[in-house]
């Protein structure tokens, strides 16, 4: 049946269609859907190259193009070597818990589509360390950059231990190791991101990746609704530890952008469009306290060119996507390739890296918005 819906999806006439149909169904149901269409082969490869202005090094990695598919989406690991070959540039696969997890009671994925956003309250429902890494140790393909976002099971006696079993049991397997520490749906989680716990965290953490037998880079994910106070404690804890870079950001507990919406009375994150011009101003902020030399990834809200360009001049290395994919499919993937690949030329640049960090100031601000 899956794989007859796949095919039926892979008709080029009937893709808009088929989105909105997805639309139309309960958001998780819509979610298992689209995994297995991709995993059987419904969305179609790109069909050439990226060009060489896409290539973007970044904390030792080099990526095809600077975009990648966050943290959310492929939870378990089940399609990254596809979303590589659909034209991403790297994966990130997570949040994964040292046990299997269930997740928070459903429902617990709202759609706001008249602001294209997602509120959700999923609580790292995944499949846990053990299925996963065995999942990647058979299937991962040479040249497919795959990040693995690591959390904590909700009732676990030690957050950090289990970020240290994430990365002892990843590092050898993982291109990069992201430490989320900014869900807003694992009580407790975010407490990680303030001076001393952040302190203890990013040690034993580090400590077990430099045990391991290869460096493999540790990103740091951060909220959106850090206090500039917070985020100057976050910069020095940062700068005593060798940490490889930051991704800004995660959902946010905000509803200011979606207050009269269907569904903004729902605990959880929001994400998508809504998110884009806070988690920007954020990446910004980030951006100046940390200099130009640690990477950052920037996501958070990007749902066109114009978006993903911004992101970039705010300060962001590499970008991710997920949210706006609920309403844009994969089309968003090409659309910003196209937007970006017209900026380039356009300003004569000679890749895509040197349009980061163009317009942080007015970012930082607040004073750029989309």
């Amino acid at each position: 049946m899956i794989a007859k819906f796949a095919k039926f999806l892979s008709q080029p006439s009937i893709q808009n269609l088929s989105r909105d149909g997805l639309l139309k169904l309960d958001p998780e149901t819509a979610h298992r859907l689209t995994i297995n269409a991709i995993k059987f082969g419904a969305v179609a490869p790109q069909e050439t190259s990226d060009p060489k202005f896409f290539e973007t090094e970044i904390a030792g990695l080099t990526l095809k193009n600077p975009i990648g598919m966050a943290a959310g989406f492929d939870k378990n690991g089940e399609v990254a070597n596809q979303l590589s070959d659909i034209g991403f540039g790297f994966c990130e696969v997570g949040t994964l818990t040292p046990r299997p997890q269930d997740g928070n009671p459903k429902p617990r994925l709202f759609r706001l589509p008249e602001k294209q956003g997602v509120i959700n309250r999923m609580g790292f429902n995944n499949e846990g360390h053990l299925a996963v890494y065995e999942r990647l140790t058979r299937n991962k393909q040479a040249g497919v950059t795959i990040g693995i976002n690591v959390g904590a099971n909700k009732d676990s006696a030690d957050f950090v231990a289990d970020y240290v079993e994430g990365v002892t049991r990843f590092a050898s397997i993982a291109d990069y190791l992201t430490i989320n520490i900014s869900s807003p749906n694992t009580p407790g989680l975010r407490d990680l991101q303030s001076g001393e716990a952040l302190k203890r965290l990013l040690g034993e953490a580090l400590n077990a990746r430099a045990k391991a037998l290869v460096r493999v880079p540790v990103f740091l994910k951060l909220a959106p609704d850090l206090t500039e106070i917070e985020m100057d404690e976050i910069v020095g804890v940062i700068k005593q530890v060798d940490l490889d870079g930051l991704i800004i950001s995660n959902t946010t507990l905000s509803r200011d952008q979606v207050a009269n919406c269907v569904h903004a009375d729902e605990k959880g994150g929001l994400s998508g469009k809504p998110l884009f011009n806070f988690s920007t101003m954020r990446l910004a902020q980030m951006r100046m306290r940390v200099g130009t030399d640690m990477p950052i990834i920037g996501v958070g809200g990007i749902h066109s060119a114009q978006s993903a360009i911004a992101k970039f001049a705010a300060g962001a290395n590499a970008i991710q996507l997920y949210s706006a994919l609920v309403f844009g499919g994969m089309e968003l993937l090409r659309d910003i390739k196209n937007g970006l690949t017209v900026k380039i030329r356009k300003d004569k640049l000679d890749n895509v890296g040197q349009m980061t960090s163009s317009d942080v100031e007015s970012w930082a601000s607040g004073k750029a918005q989309l």
